[in-house]
């Protein structure tokens, strides 16, 4: 799969989901110089994905002590052109690197801007990252206090009908604490496809990787460490989804749920983003109109900057 449509790849779940009260979508045959798209699900992804890492971004460099730069593809791609995001990924494929799992952001101590502001420009701007070896970014790697995968949710985590219900003995489990399989609650979503690479890249840079997930009114954090752990006390077992790609191929992939029980408050939204119409046309004349995402802020919660503080301070 192109490593474009991997990366906008969402559930058949989702879709149902998210768009079954529009009926028919009558855009599946719409072209986008020239992959396929099948409907504004896929757009909406693209920008929900770009609003949830920038936000989180933003939440870090609010902080006195702290700060945050895009390091992933998906993370210092273009943000504001879906086809200008297509031909980024093209580039990362001609070069050989668009099959490189890495981390979507770098979080430093403060006290290092000035070493992180000289490496970006020594390279031609953080956008270029993608496309260095890291063995050439090891400067870079080496300053960082943590690594952070990046996942989102289109839902108001509060609401969720399961939210705030504790865990209980469950047969399927052995007995060990969960919910029912068909629980709706606020979780940390890891693909089994990302666990290994994520598990390399940590082991190979002897960097932590969290996972943060953003929903949209709280963001949950997790250790990419604690997760082996629930995996090895069978505390959590694999999920089989089917994803489907822009150019309408699917496929079968394992993830793990892991529940906010689980996890550490990220942080806490204080403005609800905007949901924006937008539309593209494409050189036949055909349009497709989508959602955007804009705004919102996210502060993130006293355990957490305890946290970065900790491992800050093993990195001085």
């Amino acid at each position: 799969m192109h490593s474009f449509e991997r990366e906008l790849s969402v559930t058949i779940q989702d879709l149902e989901l998210s768009l079954s009260r529009f009926g028919v979508i009558q855009w599946t045959s719409f072209l986008l110089n020239p992959r396929r798209l099948r409907g504004s699900d896929f757009l909406m992804r693209w920008s929900q994905g770009v609003w949830s890492e920038h936000r989180l971004i933003q939440a870090v460099n609010k902080l006195p002590d702290f700060f945050a730069i895009p390091y992933g593809p998906s993370s210092t791609a273009p943000t504001n052109d879906v086809r200008a995001f297509e031909l980024y990924f093209e580039r990362l494929d001609e070069a050989g690197l668009g099959h490189i799992k890495r981390p979507d952001i770098l979080v430093f101590n403060k006290s290092d801007k000035e070493y992180v502001d000289k490496f970006l420009n020594s390279i031609g701007g953080v956008e270029e990252l993608p496309f260095i070896k890291e063995e050439a970014l090891q400067g870079l790697i080496q300053r960082s206090i943590v690594a952070v995968e990046s996942e989102n949710s289109l839902w108001v985590s509060k609401k969720m009908p399961d939210y705030g219900k504790e865990l209980r003995p469950q047969k399927r489990l052995g007995g060990k604490l969960g919910l029912r399989k068909a629980a709706v609650l606020p979780t940390v979503i890891v693909k089994e496809e990302d666990r290994s690479p994520l598990l390399e890249w940590q082991t190979k840079n002897n960097k932590k990787i969290h996972i943060w997930h953003v929903f949209f009114d709280q963001a949950y954090g997790l250790a990419l460490d604690r997760l082996e752990e629930l995996l090895t006390q069978g505390l959590i077992e694999p999920t089989i989804q089917t994803f489907q790609a822009p150019g309408g191929a699917t496929t079968k992939k394992a993830l793990y749920k892991i529940y906010y029980h689980y996890a550490y408050l990220l942080g806490q939204a204080l403005d609800a983003p905007e949901l924006l119409p937008a539309v593209i046309e494409d050189k036949n004349g055909h349009i497709l109109p989508y959602v955007t995402f804009s705004g919102g802020s996210l502060f993130l919660d006293k355990e957490a900057i305890s946290l970065l503080k900790a491992l800050g301070a093993n990195e001085r």
